[in-house]
């Protein structure tokens, strides 16, 4: 597992599939009880997960996470202020 990462890569690999199935054209969006457990395991909740991905790059631009996490992203790339940090608070809390 890589450094910094708190899942493993089969965890990614069954919440990819899971999204999969929830984001059907023909199918309104309901969240399956059989949740992969990697969402509950970072924190994020299914609907927000969900509006994440519809709209990935609407919605973060440039760095995804946690207020803490984009903080020490941007303050490693030299950014003077951490882009899109209110939408990311509103989907990862």
């Amino acid at each position: 597992m890589p450094q910094g990462l708190s899942f493993q890569l089969t965890d990614y690999i069954e919440l990819v599939d899971w999204l999969g199935k929830v984001l059907r054209v023909d199918k309104r969006g309901a969240i399956n009880a059989g949740l992969p457990p990697i969402l509950e395991s970072l924190g994020i909740e299914p609907d927000n997960w969900i509006s994440l991905t519809k709209a990935f790059e609407e919605n973060t631009k440039t760095f995804v996470g946690s207020d803490g996490s984009i903080e020490r992203a941007a303050l490693q790339m030299g950014y003077k202020r951490t882009p899109h940090q209110q939408r990311c608070k509103s989907l990862f809390g």
